[in-house]
């Protein structure tokens, strides 16, 4: 485990390939240079282990991340301003980016910087008391960490305008239907779900899932036609060279796979 006393943010061990880390800077976990710093570190030794799945979740009861450090954001000059808002955004890309599968376990508000940091996790478990929302116009701001882009990705156009322009926030219930979190469990079940979850997809087939995300992105980004085509790359490619020789003989044989 890291030391907690010297960053805002401590991991663990939680089996085979997976890694959990726990943002803990009180009050309310904003996102400061401490926790950039925190994250930074733990993406440093997750790519030290090779980590498989990385569970983010948070120490603070009542949040997981409460946005970005508006105390922080009072005392600097525009130029300064500019400075933080590329420290945030370069560890929330950098997360996003990961050679892995990432699962935010939030229980709590997630606002602000806090849900554009759940948003750039592959996946997202939600306790039921969970509370989202990107308030920055309240602040005559808008969300600086790509969150005007990806929420319309994940509950589309008129959705992510109603919840950034209202500054509202979503309950669990509500981000589970919209589509902004992929599992709701009970309160405070989130981490353990999370974990649970990880340690399921530490067993597959590391082309194969990161194959699955990319085209699955490329659905967002290419015309049908050349994500289609992108698609038949994927497969043949993890046919060829990735663990399809490996998965194919394990179901023929009935025995679990050996994915490397």
């Amino acid at each position: 485990m890291s030391d907690a006393a010297t960053s805002a943010v401590s991991w663990e061990d939680a089996g085979t390939g997976v890694l959990v880390a726990t943002i803990d800077r009180r009050p309310a976990n904003a996102l400061g240079p401490p926790i950039i710093d925190g994250l930074n570190a733990v993406l440093d030794e997750a790519e030290r282990r090779d980590t498989r799945v990385l569970v983010l979740t948070s120490g603070i009861p009542g949040f997981f991340a409460a946005g970005a450090d508006i105390k922080h954001m009072g005392t600097v000059d525009a130029e300064s301003f500019t400075a933080y808002g590329d420290r945030l955004r370069g560890a929330v890309e950098r997360l996003a980016a990961a050679d892995l599968v990432s699962i935010a376990a939030v229980e709590g508000v997630a606002l602000g910087g806090g849900l554009e940091l759940a948003m750039a996790c592959t996946m997202r478990v939600s306790g039921a008391d969970a509370r989202y929302g990107l308030p920055e116009v309240r602040l005559g701001l808008i969300p600086g960490a790509a969150g005007t882009q990806r929420l319309p990705r994940l509950v589309g156009r008129g959705r992510a305008i109603d919840i950034m322009a209202t500054a509202r926030q979503v309950s669990a219930d509500e981000a589970k239907a919209i589509g902004l979190v992929d599992r709701l469990v009970e309160a405070g079940g989130a981490r353990d779900a999370a974990v649970e979850l990880a340690a399921g997809l530490a067993t597959l087939s590391r082309p194969a899932l990161a194959a699955v995300l990319r085209t699955v992105d490329a659905a967002f980004d290419l015309p049908f036609a050349d994500g289609k085509r992108y698609e038949v790359e994927q497969i043949q490619e993890l046919f060829e060279t990735g663990e399809a020789q490996e998965g194919i003989s394990a179901f023929l044989e009935k025995r679990p796979p050996k994915f490397a």
